[in-house]
């Protein structure tokens, strides 16, 4: 018997309509030097752009938009490291409701000040001795809130693969679609949208080395879990798949390419003295994957990849691409 897909191109699709004069259809960007560098004709997909500065917001707004007015009036609980935390609590305000939000203690403060400022309550927890899904859970058991997850759910990953629908739709067919990978819900929409509109389209995760819980758990076949990752890259600092992430990505996606943080502040820097925009580390991977050698054989010619994300301070960007800052996530 053929198992029913938990999200389809048709889902994708509602889900653009859902948020279609909410979120913002991001630029897609071209470069020559981009193109020279890597070998193919690149198109970048910025969700730097995009409301909140992530992606995250088109999942947020397309889970929560579809709350009752009952649900909406109780509030909305989410857990978050940083972006999905801003999207909720953005998504909250368009909605007219409230946010709780479960964020680790040491979020970087520009993604904390962001989130209060737009007006949500933010409740921290230590990353490495708590587990951010119970904990968010008895939270929103405990005030009766309805729990929007960054990724463990199909409307926010139908949200998600939005910014590949409207990739495709800009560019036509590609050869291939390089994407980061945290929880998973950012490739298994996109993957879902590519590979809907395009069968034989080549889908490449991205991960940053110290954690490749995603490429591990694909080629066992299931789920593993590796230590929580210290990188740049914060927002990839995951620990295993979502489960209903990967039952996606198992089937859909081809491959994951692994990136140091040295190749990381490579690509932001030659984001921002190229292309001119600020991408942050998180946001930065699936650039990385195709400047550096070897990662990513053999290269496409058509390649599009998406820019998750641009939520830094300008002290972290700086310190960051100098190599003046620690080597550890902060």
């Amino acid at each position: 018997m053929t198992q029913t897909p938990l999200v389809t191109l048709d889902d994708v699709r509602d889900a653009a309509a859902r948020i279609k004069g909410v979120a913002h259809r991001t630029p897609v960007l071209r470069s020559r030097t981009l193109d020279e560098l890597v070998g193919a004709e690149v198109h970048v997909k910025c969700e730097n752009f995009q409301r909140i500065g992530a992606f995250k917001f088109r999942g947020a707004y397309n889970a929560a938009s579809r709350l009752s007015p009952e649900q909406l009036a109780k509030g909305i609980a989410a857990y978050s490291s940083g972006n999905h935390a801003q999207a909720v609590a953005l998504a909250a305000r368009e909605l007219g409701t409230s946010a709780v939000i479960l964020m680790p203690e040491d979020t970087p403060l520009s993604k904390v000040e962001a989130t209060l400022g737009y007006g949500a309550e933010v409740v921290t927890y230590d990353r490495y001795t708590g587990d951010r899904v119970a904990i968010g859970e008895a939270l929103a058991i405990e005030r009766g809130l309805s729990l929007i997850p960054p990724y463990e759910h199909p409307h926010v990953i139908a949200g998600q693969g939005t910014a590949a629908l409207e990739l495709i739709e800009e560019t036509g067919e590609l050869d291939a679609l390089v994407v980061p990978v945290g929880g998973g819900g950012l490739i298994a929409g996109s993957a879902t949208a590519a590979k809907g509109l395009l069968p034989r389209i080549r889908v490449i995760g991205v991960e940053p080395e110290g954690g490749d819980d995603t490429k591990r758990s694909l080629a066992a076949g299931h789920r593993v879990s590796v230590p929580v990752p210290r990188t740049i890259a914060d927002g990839q600092a995951a620990d295993i798949p979502g489960q209903l992430t990967f039952s996606v990505n198992r089937r859909l996606v081809d491959e994951i390419a692994l990136v140091s943080d040295d190749e990381i502040r490579t690509a932001m820097r030659l984001a921002f003295e190229r292309m001119k925009i600020v991408v942050e580390p998180s946001g930065a991977t699936a650039l990385a994957a195709l400047l550096a050698a070897g990662r990513i054989t053999p290269m496409p010619t058509r390649v599009g990849i998406v820019i998750s994300g641009g939520n830094i301070s300008a002290d972290r960007f700086s310190e960051i691409i100098s190599g003046r800052g620690p080597d550890a996530r902060v």
